[in-house]
Order: structure tokens, then sequence, then C-alpha cells
């Protein structure tokens, strides 16, 4: 019997302390709708991502060299940036050969903690680039984490259902001996003939946070598989394509 790497979920960045980060793959999850923004300006040829943590960085990094600024705080585009996190905001006409700089309140903070505990690969999932994502976790064999980015540190239901999606493709790859893996899973095969219908019926907060700000159609999208199949990975303070 060979002996497989092991797979962990972690639900929130404050539960991220519990797991071996330096001895694993993270996964960066912020469905809604940083990572899926991420995977969809590179699969629309940006150059790269450059994920900082406050706007007053991004717009510092944007000026020092000419990048696109963008972030948003409480659904609006952030005092200072010229775009938003919605991944519409980034066809390949305007994001081509382009640096994206973007903030984001839950997944940039969570890619840094990865980073400050010694994480040995980082690289970023959303349903846009589900199957690249799981073609990577299996064959590069080594210990996952599933780092679910929430919502001000509440767990939050599609992040985990991304996570269960990962898990239901790859799980037999991997020695899975973790709870919130198996919730993620059992709620993902519970919801996955209707993800967004799943999200209305049980009132997921950021479902109703997004409709609010009138993003229906972002919300569809960022829940579809494969729109943007690429793997954006973490290298020297940018997110590129592998």
């Amino acid at each position: 019997m060979e002996n497989k790497p092991t797979l962990h979920t972690s639900l929130s960045p404050t539960l991220l302390h519990l797991y071996d980060v330096s001895n694993s793959i993270v996964v960066i999850i912020d469905v809604l709708r940083a990572t899926s923004t991420i995977t969809t300006a590179l699969y629309n040829g940006a150059r790269s991502v450059i994920p900082v943590d406050s706007v007053a960085r991004c717009i510092e990094i944007g000026r020092q060299i000419e990048g696109v600024t963008a972030g948003e705080r409480d659904g609006k585009i952030a005092e200072g940036l010229e775009y938003g996190n919605s991944p519409f905001e980034y066809p390949r006409e305007f994001i081509e050969g382009k640096t994206l700089v973007l903030t984001t309140t839950n997944g940039t903070r969570l890619l840094h903690m990865a980073l400050d505990k010694g994480a040995k690969e980082i690289i970023t999932g959303s349903f846009p680039n589900l199957s690249a994502v799981c073609d990577h976790l299996v064959g590069i064999k080594q210990n996952v984490i599933l780092g679910c980015a929430a919502w001000k540190d509440r767990v939050n239901m599609e992040d985990m259902l991304f996570a269960g999606a990962v898990i239901s493709r790859i799980r037999e790859h991997f020695s899975i001996n973790c709870d919130s893996s198996h919730m993620a899973e059992t709620m993902y095969e519970k919801g996955k003939k209707d993800l967004f219908g799943f999200l209305k019926k049980n009132e997921a907060s950021h479902y109703h946070r997004l409709m609010g700000f009138g993003l229906e159609k972002d919300i569809r999208y960022c829940l579809a598989s494969d729109g943007a199949n690429v793997l954006p990975i973490y290298k020297e303070g940018k997110l590129v394509v592998k």
C-alpha cells in the first residue's frame, strides 16, 4: 500500500494555524470573487496578478509598474483604484499583456498568511479553473491544504462548496482524515446539480450580499466550472500561469 499524501480543508483563515502549512501545497479559495477574477485575468492573457492587502499598497505598486489597479471595499471600487473585483472587467482585449495589481480583503490576507507560514507552494482555486487545480494536485503528489478565504473569518458556503468539488474529484489520490473535508464534500454532493440555487435556497450570506449589489451575473460565472481553466501559481510576489 503506497503512502498517499494528506488533504485537509481549512474553513477559515483563523483555522490555518492548525495545519502543517510548511509541508503542504496551499490552495487559496475565494470563489466570490477574488480567485475567480485572478484566473480569468490570467486566462485572458494578463502577464501577472500581484495580490496586495491594502488599497494604499495597490496604488503605490500600480504607479511603480504602470499596472492596472483594482479592488473593492463594500461592493464599490475603492477610492484611488481604477477597476473592481468582477471577472467581467478583464476581457482579453483589455488585460492581455498587462499586470493586474489586485487588493481583496479575504483572499489576499489568506495568501500572505500561507506565505508567512512557509507553504511549499501556493496556487489559487475557483470553479472557473477547477480542472486545472485538480489535475495539478493529483500530478504533484504532495500534501494539500484547501484554504477557504471565508468572509471576515466567518466560514462561508461557496468556498466550502469549491473545496468539496475538488475533494469529490481527487479523493482517491489522498489520505483524508479531516472532518471539514468530509463536510465540504457532503455539502457539494448535495448542491452540485445547481450551485446557484443551492446558495439561494440556503440563504448564503455572500450570495445575499452580492445579489444586493446586483451581481447575479458574477455569481453565476463564479460557480461555473472551467470557464478560465489555467493554474495561477504564486512566484516571487506574483501570481502567474503555471
